[in-house]
C-alpha cells in the first residue's frame, strides 16, 4: 500500500480544518487523483507530522480534517549548517536538494575569492528543499540564507569543519601532499564535541590567503576528503555524510 502523500505547510496543525490552497488541491486531485476520504500527511517544522483526511476537494481548493498526530516534532539541534560557495545553477540546486536529504538545518552561501557566482535564487532553492523534505520524511525544511562574504558567514557559527584539500607545496598540483589535512575519519576520531558547520569552497578551492586564515582559525577543524579531488558539489555531500556518521543521526 502506497503511503499517504506528504506536504509541507506553514499553517498550524491539529486544530480544526486545514484549508487546501488551489495549488495543493490541483496536485492532490488532478496529479494524484485523490478524492474525499483519502489521507494526506502534513508537517510544518513545528508540530510534528499529522494525518489529515480530505473532506472536500476541487480545482479551487479544498478542506481536510485532522485524524491523528503521526510523529512528534524532535527538538532541533541547530546542526549541521552547510557553508558553501555558490556554483552554477544546476550544482547549487543539487546541493540544496541533497543537503536537505542529509539533514542540514541551514544552508549559508558564502562568497570567496574564487566564487564564480554570487547570485542565487533563494525562492527556487527553498522550493527544492521543500520537495526534498517531503520526499525524505524530514519533519523540517532547512533555512536558506542570502549569500554573504565568507568571513560574515563564519561569524554565524561557533565551530566548523573546513574541507581542506590543498597542501603547502606551491609548485605541485593542488599543493602536493606536504601540509595536507588529515583524513576525516582520523581527525573526527580525535574530537568529541560536534562542530556546528561544514565549510566547502568553490571550484578551484580556496586561495592561499583564505586557506592560511582558515587554518589559523581556532574554530576550524581541517579535514581531507581523500586522495581524489572532488567537485565542489560532491565535496559538500561527502562532508555532510561524514559529519552525520560521526556526530549525527547516521552514527
Amino acid at each position: 500500500m502506497r503511503p499517504a502523500p506528504r506536504m509541507f505547510t506553514r499553517q498550524d496543525l491539529g486544530e480544526g480544518a486545514y484549508a487546501l490552497s488551489s495549488e495543493q488541491a490541483r496536485y492532490l486531485g488532478r496529479v494524484l487523483r485523490l478524492g474525499p476520504g483519502a489521507d494526506i500527511r502534513l508537517f510544518n517544522g513545528r508540530q510534528g507530522e499529522w494525518v489529515y483526511r480530505l473532506a472536500r476537494i476541487d480545482g479551487r481548493g479544498g478542506e481536510a480534517m485532522p485524524v491523528e498526530q503521526r510523529r512528534l516534532q524532535a527538538e532541533p539541534s541547530g546542526k549541521p549548517v552547510l557553508l558553501f560557495a555558490p556554483l552554477k545553477r544546476g550544482p547549487t540546486e543539487l546541493i540544496a536538494q541533497k543537503a536537505t536529504e542529509m539533514g542540514a538545518v541551514r544552508l549559508q552561501p558564502v562568497i570567496t575569492s574564487r566564487t564564480n557566482r554570487d547570485q542565487v535564487r533563494i525562492d527556487r532553492l527553498h522550493t527544492i528543499a521543500v520537495e526534498a523534505a517531503e520526499q525524505c520524511e524530514r519533519l523540517s525544511v532547512p533555512d536558506i540564507a542570502e549569500p554573504v562574504p565568507l568571513d560574515d558567514g563564519l561569524r554565524t557559527v561557533e565551530s566548523y569543519v573546513f574541507c581542506d584539500e590543498a597542501g603547502d607545496q606551491p609548485n605541485e598540483p593542488w599543493g602536493g601532499e606536504m601540509g595536507r589535512a588529515g583524513l576525516a575519519d582520523r581527525v573526527f576520531g580525535e574530537v568529541s564535541a560536534s562542530p556546528d558547520a561544514v565549510l566547502v569552497g568553490p571550484e578551484g578551492g580556496f586561495t592561499p590567503d583564505e586557506r592560511a586564515r582558515l587554518r589559523a582559525d581556532p574554530r576550524a577543524l581541517p579535514i581531507s576528503l581523500g586522495p581524489r579531488i572532488l567537485r565542489a558539489e560532491t565535496a559538500a555531500l561527502v562532508a555532510l555524510t561524514l559529519w552525520q556518521v560521526r556526530f549525527g543521526d547516521l552514527a
